[in-house]
This record gives C-alpha cells, structure tokens and sequence, in this order.
C-alpha cells in the first residue's frame, strides 16, 4: 500500500511539475495565432474563452494536445478551452501577459463573437432580441384576443355586451401600442435612452395621425398630408408595423450616441435629447414610414394577384410567404384583400391561405416547445403556439420561429401544403379578420375540408420542425426547471442542525454538500460535466440553497461571481462544487459565498447560500455538479449513494 501511495504522490508531484500555466498560456497563444488572430478573451469557473478573427487558422488537434488543455471546442463564434477550476484563472492571467490584452467579461467576449456573425444572422439575432423582453405581454394579448373573438363568433349576444366590450379593450391593448413596446425594448437593444425611444414609438402612432388600418378604406384625395421640405408627407399613421419602428429607433440611438460624444456636456442634457427625436422624427415620418408604405402596396397588389393564379399554385406561393409579412407589420392590410371578395361575391378566399400558414407557424412552434429543454424556450413556445392556433401568430414567429428560423421554414413548408389544399377544396369564409381553430364560425359550410386543411398544415409543419431542428448544445444545457417553481423551504430544525452530524472529515470520502436528488454524473445538464471532461462525480438537484463543505480541508478557488467553489481534502481529493448550470451568467445574483480562498474549513461548515428561485426565474437549471477533478488517480473511485441525500450523506468514496 505504501508503494501505491508513494507513486500516486510521484504521479501528481511530476503534474503539477509539468503544469507550468505560464507555458500552457504561451503555447496557446502561439497555437491560436498570436495577437493577430485575437479579438477578446474572457474566462468563467473551468473554461478559457477566446474570440479569434479566423477559426479556421487554427490547429484544434495541436491545440488540444497542448498540456493542460482537456478539450476545445467552438460554439456562436466563441473558441472555449476546456482547462479547468483552480487552474483556468492563473492560464487566464498568463495568457493576458503573453498577449498583451486586457481583462474582458464573458459578456464582451459574447458580444464579440457575435459581431463575427454574418449580417443576416446578426439582423435576426437583433429582431430576437427586441422581441423576447416583450413576448409576456404580445402572448397574453394574443391568447385573449383569439378567445374574445372566438367567443365573440359563437355567441353574437356576447359580441355586443359590456364584457365583450372591456375584455376586448384588455385584449388588443399590447397590439394596439405595439409599435411603443417595439421602440422601448429595442431602444435598450441598440444602446439608446428606452424613453426617447418610446417617443418615437409614440410618435407613430400618435391619435392625430390617421390610423393604419383606417387608411385602406379611403380615398387617396381624402388623406391630409404636411408639405415639408418640397414634400407632401401624409399623416398616416404605423399601428401593426414591426419594421419601420425597429429601423427608426436604430437609427435614434446611432443618433444619440454621435450626439453624446460630440455635444459639450454643459448643454449635453437637453441638446442631444431635443435633436435626437426632432431629427429621427422627420426621418420616421418624412421617409422610413412613406418608403415602407411604398413597399405595402406593392406587396398587397402581388398578393391579390398571385392567389388567383395556376390553379391553386399561387394560393400554395402564399401560403408560404405570408409568416414573412407578418414579420414586416403588413399582414394586416391584407383585410383590403378580403373585404373586397366578400363585396364581389360574397366569399373570402383570403382566409383559408392565412389560417393555414398561421396554425402551420403554430405546430412548428410547438414542435420546438415539446423537443426543447432549455426551460426559457419551452416556456414561451407552448402558450405561442396556442396563440397561433388561435389565429395569433406573432409571439410564435418572433419569440420562436424567426430565432430559430428551420421552424420558420418549415411552417412555411406547412402553410404552403395546407392553402394548396385550401384551394382545390375551394374553402371561403362569409368573414374576416377569423382564422386558425375560430375560423371554423365563419367556414360553417366547408368544416370538414378546413378541418383536413388545418390537420395537414399542423402535420407536415410539425413533423418537418421535430425532425429537421436540433436545439444548439449551450441552449440544451439550461433544462427545464422542476415543477414546483416556489422558493426554497425554509429548512426544518433537522435540517438546520444537518451540519452537526458526526462524520469523520478526514476519511476518504466526499459527503453530500447539498440537499436535494442526486443526478449520475452522466446526466448534468452540462456537456462538459457530463463527459467527465473535468472528472467523475454526480449532479445534484437541490432541495434547499446551502451548500456545506463535503470533508474537512481547505478552499483553493472560488469564482467572483460566487456559483463555484473549488476544495482540497482528504488524500488530496480536488473537488469542484458548481451550483447550476450557465449560472456564470447571474454574476452572483442569488449566491453568497461564506469562505474565501487559502481558508481552512471543516465537513458541514457552511460555503455557500443560494437563491434556487431566482436561478429558475433566470431560465437556468439549478443542478450542482459535485465533481472530483482529478479522479483519474483514484481507480478505486465509487459512488455510493443514489437518489434522495440529506447534507453529510456519503456520496462517493476513493
């Protein structure tokens, strides 16, 4: 045994010899290119992360085989090594030397790699964004305003009560002033002041200009218009419009940060304000809104025509397209279309080709909601894609399908089977403004063929998303959250005293240091932890937010974003203590550390308290990986506990 011992010591002692940071650090920066090939770098609990001009100049094989280094791999634009808790900071800060940089936080870093994104995925990323602040408020108003109106249609007494009344002035409030909601939250994405950008917002839909969807139903000569600048610009306002407003709050914010470098800043505080929204406004409503007025009409002629053409052929066109004119705002003025068919004959053949690319968008948002693990993710695409089947479709097409765009496209798919079918059955409504499951009040005389049209739209749509959309792999790591989403308990007194069981701290052996379920090792919802990149272990759930040091020893790291904790104990066990997964991201909202590196603690001290809660409310997975890092030298290594675990149970031994 003695003789054992003595050449694990030699094993480790020739490692720790080996593991010369300044060395690894240097034959990294070589191996990525040097300062040249760098743009940031930042670094979290166990990872080192790069962000390089061009991936493809480097060798990933040399790479990984540099000492030190136990995996690499590239994720949106960002080339993350793998090295490990305890060291990765003391690679970070030769790294730094060797390469002159400066310190960055993961979040530049992100934004760095996101910048090296082509200008298309860049654009939807910036649409992704601008939306999801917002999707509470465009999901409830969705799923109300499809039931008030399918109530509406089913009982015409209900149609014209009081409730009626005030259930729909609830509902179509967020639709009714999107275009203010749009301006506030992508103001905060483009790096403006969200108050002048709810001006503009306002601005556009302002009641002395005429409302959008008032406009198509009057003659040109009746529509006022200002004559500025050898102009005549019509007061027409932009209710329902979702690109013109993002264009317009964009071009604020360059605006007004040109102004706040170059403005004196004694008269800073009312000169760029004042400029910012004078300039932007006559921008908005001299050229960004005429220019896309433009683009409607042009749009709107193309789709009266297309849908009479080829037999069904261009219903199918439409059918498919029609989720990209709701990203534009203009699917709204398609009720121009369907009011002039039920004038000529009575009959709206309109609606079938939107009702099937609407429930279509639907079931590819569903697909994603039911394949997805990433909790923020299937909590929002499940109640969108009941909005959508209601006839709603835009918290599913903006906070799913355009994200994720395969769903996108393969609604579209769906939409365009389901308005072909539409069209050889000849489906017409006696109504507008109605579609998806409402829809069948107004097609009571072809309920069967928009029943076969709605099923195959939702078929072809969700099979084509469930098996042609792969979520990304940092997206999967955040799993859904437990169903019980109320806080912590408080602990009972048993529980309290947990940390005064007797165990004997210097064994060789790792006690629970959480409460909660244990998780197999190959189970974390993390790819690195769960590979056992860096080394065995299990998971745990947690039942309560503390976590107790599993042995007596010392501290050797702990991160300032206070999630992870590393610990030295007994037989020089390295073990890592990671609460959550992408918790990095909280920067320590909801954790307080309790120790501080190089301290000396004993098993059952208390390390850590943690807010399970606000990790669930951040959309993160609240799971612990309890991770013995250099278990490569104990081949005797064994977990011995499954299941259910109190603090200080035995969990593994070595």
């Amino acid at each position: 045994i003695s003789h054992k011992s003595a050449k694990q010591k030699q094993r480790k002692e020739g490692e720790k010899m080996a593991m010369d940071y300044a060395k690894c650090a240097k034959e990294i920066f070589d191996t990525v290119g040097g300062r040249s090939n760098l743009v940031s770098a930042a670094h979290c609990a166990t990872r080192l992360r790069l962000v390089t001009v061009d991936n493809s100049k480097i060798d990933m094989k040399k790479l990984e085989n540099i000492d030190g280094v136990k995996g690499v791999f590239s994720n949106n634009g960002q080339l993350q090594l793998i090295i490990g808790t305890g060291t990765v900071n003391k690679v970070y800060d030769e790294f730094l030397k060797v390469s002159g940089m400066t310190a960055a936080t993961k979040e530049e870093v992100k934004a760095a790699a996101a910048a090296k994104q082509p200008v298309f995925k860049r654009m939807i990323k910036a649409l992704g964004d601008v939306f999801v602040p917002i999707l509470p408020a465009i999901v409830a108003s969705g799923l109300m305003m499809g039931l008030v109106e399918a109530l509406g249609k089913a009982m015409p007494a209900f149609a014209g009560s009081d409730w009626y009344g005030i259930l729909d002035l609830f509902a179509n409030t967020a639709f009714t002033f999107l275009p203010i909601l749009i301006a506030v939250s992508a103001a905060r994405v483009f790096g403006g002041n969200i108050f002048l950008g709810a001006v503009i917002g306002m601005i556009m839909i302002h009641p002395n200009l005429i409302n959008a969807w008032s406009v198509a139903s009057m003659d040109a000569a009746d529509i006022p218009v200002w004559h500025l600048f050898g102009f005549s610009i019509r007061q027409v306002g932009y209710q329902g419009h979702v690109i013109p407003v993002i264009i317009a709050v964009w071009i604020m914010c360059k605006l007004e940060n040109w102004l706040h470098k170059h403005v004196p800043e004694m008269i800073d505080l009312f000169v760029t304000p004042l400029c910012t929204v004078l300039i932007t406004g006559f921008l908005t409503i001299g050229l960004i809104g005429p220019v896309f007025s433009t683009a409607e009409t042009y749009v709107l002629e193309f789709a009266s025509w297309i849908i009479t053409v080829g037999h069904g052929i261009g219903a199918m066109i439409m059918g498919a397209i029609y989720p990209l004119t709701v990203v534009c705002g203009i699917h709204h003025m398609y009720n121009v279309i369907e009011a002039g068919m039920l004038a000529s004959d009575g009959l709206n053949i309109w609606m079938p080709i939107a009702s099937a690319a609407n429930f279509a968008q639907g079931a590819a948002c569903l697909a994603v909601g039911l394949k997805a693990r990433n909790y923020k993710t299937k909590s929002i695409s499940i109640p969108s894609a009941l909005s959508a089947a209601l006839g709603i479709t835009e918290p599913a097409i903006f906070g799913v399908n355009l994200r994720f765009m395969k769903p996108l496209v393969c609604g579209m798919a769906g939409g365009a089977v389901g308005a072909l079918l539409g069209s050889i059955f000849h489906i017409g409504a006696t109504s507008y403004g109605v579609t998806g499951i409402p829809g069948f009040l107004t097609t009571l005389d072809y309920s069967a063929q928009y029943a076969i049209m709605l099923a195959v739209s939702f078929a072809v749509s969700f099979a084509l998303t469930w098996f042609t959309w792969k979520e990304d792999p940092e997206d999967a790591k955040v799993t859904v959250a437990k169903t019980d989403d109320a806080p912590a308990a408080e602990p009972t007194a048993t529980e309290e005293t947990a940390e005064e069981v007797t165990v004997d701290g210097t064994a060789k052996k790792l006690y629970a240091p959480i409460q909660g379920t244990i998780v197999p090792r190959n189970e974390i919802p993390d790819d690195t932890f769960a590979a056992g990149v860096l080394g065995d272990g299990v998971g745990i759930d947690p039942e309560e937010g503390v976590v107790v040091a599993p042995f007596d020893g010392e501290i050797s790291s702990v991160t300032d974003t206070k999630h992870a904790i590393g610990i030295t104990g007994p037989a020089d066990m390295e073990v890592l203590i990671h609460v959550g997964v992408d918790t990095v991201n909280m920067k320590g909202d909801g954790f307080e550390l309790l120790v501080e590196e190089g301290q000396k603690v004993k098993a059952g001290q208390k390390l850590m308290t943690f807010d399970i809660a606000k990790i669930k409310a951040a959309g993160y997975s609240p799971v612990a990986a309890v991770l013995l890092t250099n278990s490569d030298d104990y081949p005797e290594f064994k977990v011995v506990k499954t299941g259910k675990t109190k603090r200080l149970e035995e969990v593994f031994t070595v």
